[in-house]
């Protein structure tokens, strides 16, 4: 599992260019804001820690932790 990678939505680091006053290009990146969160999984009652991004997290809020767990067991992630 690389470090900045939502679990759910699939988010990675974007990759492009800064350009300075100047119009001198150097590379970088943009982070998605990724958090490591822990959810409590009643069928199996146990916590469940994902590392997701804020779009991530809504989409548990709105979907629920068992459809999502379901999901990521279905695509093979061990979780």
């Amino acid at each position: 599992m690389s470090a900045r990678h939502c679990q759910v939505t699939g988010r990675k680091p974007g990759f492009g260019k800064q350009v300075s006053h100047s119009h001198r290009r150097t590379s970088r990146r943009w982070l998605p804001n990724t958090q490591r969160r822990r959810f409590w999984l009643p069928s199996e009652n146990r916590y469940v820690v994902l590392n997701l991004s804020t779009k991530g997290i809504k989409t548990v809020d709105r979907r629920g932790i068992e459809a999502v767990v379901a999901d990521l067991r279905r695509q093979g992630v061990k979780v």
